[in-house]
């Protein structure tokens, strides 16, 4: 920004100036004046460049900034899409798991059930088996008692 360095330098010899006398005018070494005022002239346009380059880069900076805040934005509205889908699916899991639990407790109660149905019926033939078992040990038994007796009975016969 030489060329605004120059200009101040003019306007302060127009301020620094002598006037003259009874008029609105003043003296300025023309020579001097003239070179400063060139050298406004020749940097002028390379200021201009360069003020052109820094507001293209703004203009480029701001369109990467918009550019990347629409990127965030969508980052952000597909995470909170994916958490709200993982909510879901964490809660359609957990009714799947209590669902499948309470199947898994029903089958085992019917099949406890039906185990102990079939160890009932089992028990029930065995405890007829052995009833008849029983029967058939107190009639053996009673017929070895029995003939105990008459073998006794009948020795003594013999004996008189």
């Amino acid at each position: 920004m030489e060329s605004l360095e120059n200009l101040n330098a003019a306007i302060q010899q127009v301020e620094d100036a002598r006037g003259v006398p009874l008029s609105a005018s003043f003296v300025l070494h023309r020579g001097e004046f003239l070179e400063l005022l060139d050298l406004i002239r020749d940097g002028l346009p390379k200021d201009l460049e360069y003020a052109q380059q820094i507001i293209a880069q703004r203009d480029q900076i701001i369109e990467e900034g918009h550019q990347n805040a629409e990127a965030l934005v969508a980052s952000a509205r597909e995470e909170m899409a994916q958490m709200i889908e993982q909510t879901a699916i964490v809660k359609a899991a957990r009714e799947e798991s209590k669902r499948i639990l309470a199947q898994g407790r029903e089958a085992a109660e019917d099949e406890r059930a039906e185990v102990e149905k079939y160890i009932d019926s089992r028990l029930a033939t065995l405890e007829v088996i052995l009833n008849k078992t029983m029967d058939a040990v107190t009639r053996g038994r009673e017929k070895l008692a029995g003939a105990d007796e008459r073998d006794v009975l009948s020795q003594l016969a013999d004996d008189k």
